[in-house]
């Protein structure tokens, strides 16, 4: 096999479903910050000039290291065209895991596009599936910017628009029948189930690539089955299809005599996540087809820093952004909002977003921090609507808001632009919930803080979570009493103010 170079990228080829079969390409690893491992863009081998001037015009002139390999291995796959190749060659699945931001996004999103550069019929075949309506946006105006001026028509189906208007989004009648409105598709599980079961020519027998971002939270909820009635709908057989049908399309199987006499479309499945299980049996649900995996890994010296210094360990680490400091700091239930306010208003941190493990938890601190005063607060979860989200995040971004209380509603791969400190409020129970925490700040190769608040009786279970993560060690922060102390007399008043407020609003939700 021929040896391929990576950055601090490793590509793994995943020859099953199980652990032991893993196979690495190569394991080329320098170690040093992102940003020294950028790769010029016209480096990256097969990228058309249209959509390097559209990266010029963006301000990207370097691609990070997973865009530079990922991007030319999604291009391999479409090289001879859409169709199976000869011998009955079908390319592999696509599996990335990488720190949030590292680039993920554009590692589908210009591969995806300038594939589709030269259709000729409007048809059905990116669809990008995605958790929640904030990420399915976010990605939905990635693809709006370079598909701009190429004819290529992006439709996004989240529940946001009423049915019948999405409907006419996707699909149009004509006197021959029903035609596609759609090139890509970007959607929520939920309501693509819908159109799929629900809205009259609505086809997806043309789809070439199925991109599932945050593919560990997908795989944990796969809601109404929605892979599964994808694949349906994929190799549905049509009326018009027969024995004698130049095209057919038929799910991967063995590659026989038979399966080689009629080209046909693959479905290449394009996972992506900061976090993606290599458990066997959740990759199972997916049905992946000779997967190769791209995963990121620490160098040498944070293995050792870690106390895990072995290829082996190396290899199972989640990555985290390699500009990130993380510390910890021991409290008990009364201190932790003390804590917090001697953060923002003493050591006058800004663009904070700060974790809570509850929507009440969220809210309550919330109105504890405005009853307080001095400093510009927020909060941000499901209870709040779109529009409210969306105007929240602006203003934080726009450094309105300086501390921005939420649930793991915006953990989940939203693109907040300017998190200089993440605090973990409540502990994170989860190892992956921490890793998309942290992962707010420090995107792109910039320095970012985290802290977790622990109290005495979560340390141990915490940081052996960490350490069995192969995380690196976290950082004690002792904060001393006497620095707390001058905020005491108002944090009673406060405390006050708090039970009045949410007495008020106990009897407003009686009433």
């Amino acid at each position: 096999m021929k040896k391929q170079h990576f950055h601090p990228l490793v590509c793994w080829f995943l020859e099953g479903m199980t652990e032991n079969q893993f196979k690495r390409f190569s394991l080329s690893y320098h170690s040093g910050l992102l940003k020294d491992n950028l790769v010029p863009i016209q480096e990256v081998p097969g990228i058309h000039p249209k959509l390097l001037k559209k990266l010029q015009i963006n301000g990207i002139e370097s691609f990070f290291p997973v865009q530079g390999e990922v991007i030319p291995a999604i291009l391999e796959s479409v090289s001879s065209g859409f169709l199976v190749g000869r011998g009955g060659y079908q390319p592999s699945d696509i599996c990335v895991s990488a720190p949030t931001g590292s680039g993920k996004t554009l590692s589908f999103v210009i591969p995806v596009v300038q594939a589709l550069l030269e259709r000729v019929v409007c048809q059905v075949r990116a669809l990008a599936v995605l958790p929640t309506k904030e990420l399915a946006q976010q990605v939905s105006k990635v693809f709006n910017i370079y598909t701009d001026g190429t004819g290529l028509k992006v439709v996004l189906v989240t529940g946001q628009k009423s049915f019948a208007k999405e409907q006419e989004t996707l699909v149009q009648r004509t006197e021959m029948g029903y035609c596609s409105l759609a090139d890509i598709i970007v959607a929520t599980p939920g309501r693509l189930v819908d159109h799929i079961d629900q809205t009259p020519g609505f086809s997806l027998r043309q789809l070439r690539f199925l991109i599932i971002d945050e593919a560990d939270r997908m795989i944990d909820d796969m809601h109404q089955n929605w892979l599964h009635q994808v694949v349906k709908a994929v190799f549905r057989a049509e009326e018009n299809s027969g024995p004698n049908m130049l095209f057919q399309r038929t799910e991967p199987g063995s590659i026989t005599a038979a399966s080689t006499c009629c080209p046909q479309i693959p479905l290449q499945k394009l996972l992506f996540s900061a976090t993606l299980t290599r458990n066997p049996e959740k990759l199972q649900q997916l049905g992946l087809y000779q997967p190769r995996l791209f995963t990121s890994v620490y160098s040498e010296k944070q293995a050792i820093a870690a106390g895990t210094d072995t290829e082996q360990d190396a290899e199972k680490k989640y990555s985290l952004p390699e500009g990130l400091s993380q510390y910890y700091i021991p409290c008990n239930l009364n201190s932790k909002p003390l804590f917090l306010l001697y953060f923002m208003l003493r050591m006058k941190f800004t663009r904070v977003l700060c974790f809570t493990n509850s929507k009440q938890a969220s809210h309550r601190l919330f109105l504890l921090i405005q009853a307080f005063g001095g400093v510009k607060v927020a909060e941000f979860s499901s209870w709040l609507t779109p529009s409210e989200r969306q105007r929240t995040l602006k203003e934080f971004e726009q450094g309105k808001i300086q501390l921005l209380i939420s649930t793991d509603a915006t953990a989940r791969g939203i693109d907040i632009k300017g998190v200089k400190c993440v605090i973990n409020y409540d502990a994170p129970q989860f190892i992956r919930t921490y890793i998309h925490r942290v992962g707010r700040t420090a995107g792109a190769g910039k320095a970012g803080l985290a802290f977790t608040m622990l109290l005495r009786v979560q340390e141990w279970k915490f940081l052996k979570m960490l350490r069995d993560a192969g995380s690196p060690e976290l950082e004690k922060q002792l904060v001393k009493s006497e620095y707390l102390k001058p905020l005491l007399q108002q944090y009673e008043e406060a405390l006050s103010k708090l039970q009045k407020t949410v007495k008020d609003e106990r009897a407003q939700k009686r009433a």
